[in-house]
């Protein structure tokens, strides 16, 4: 695999015109100045095998929103990821299942139960996972299509520091903060659950040709 880390202007967050700029900025594979145009670029990069995205947060909804500007963009997953951004940023035209052009057979939302930023409990994270995705299991903590796609919601259970929150992902940091002076939960780096990070490699390896 050829992998790439993109920084970009997240100092602050936006409207879906905002993200969306970002989002195109990234992967408008006619700009040749654009990040996916770089890297496809490279020698030993062959984008016609497919390109797989993933982010947290505002990242995640750039790479949900990828396919709508480079096709060769097969399969996506965001954590911490909504329409609605307490209190002041809704996205739904967006990134609702259906105003976005990626296949929710070909999306995983993972979002913790505690996520203050999509509306910090547990039934507004699944709300906003299945607005994003279409796919509706009220009351569950999943909800998934036959291939492993859909959506998880993280129990504080599960997590090191029993705070399933917008960075489930690690912990050391301050409840309700942003994901900062964080350690990553050993957990999500080596466990083999549906929220942790292999198996969510699996899934997207498996829509990338070899």
């Amino acid at each position: 695999f050829v992998a790439a880390s993109v920084q970009y202007d997240n100092s602050s967050f936006g409207n879906c015109n905002v993200i969306g700029s970002r989002a195109r900025a990234i992967f408008d594979a006619r700009n040749l100045q654009s990040a996916i145009a770089q890297v496809c670029s490279r020698g030993k990069a062959d984008c016609s095998k497919g390109v797989v995205t993933g982010g947290l947060s505002q990242g995640s909804i750039i790479s949900v929103l990828a396919h709508d500007y480079d096709s060769r963009v097969v399969a996506s997953f965001g954590q911490g990821t909504g329409a609605t951004y307490t209190p002041y940023y809704n996205l739904s035209s967006c990134i609702a299942d259906g105003n976005h052009s990626l296949p929710s057979d070909r999306l995983r939302i993972i979002n913790g139960e505690r996520d203050m930023f999509v509306g910090g409990n547990e039934n507004i994270a699944r709300d906003s996972a299945t607005l994003v995705t279409g796919l509706a299991c009220p009351g569950a903590q999943s909800c998934g299509g036959r291939n492993g796609s859909g959506w998880y919601i993280v129990k504080d259970s599960e997590v090191q520091d029993g705070y399933a929150d917008h960075c489930f992902m690690g912990y050391g940091g301050y409840y309700g903060t942003q994901c900062t002076g964080l350690l990553v939960d050993s957990g999500y780096l080596y466990g083999n659950s549906g929220w942790e990070l292999n198996p969510t490699l699996d899934w997207l390896k498996s829509f990338v040709q070899p």
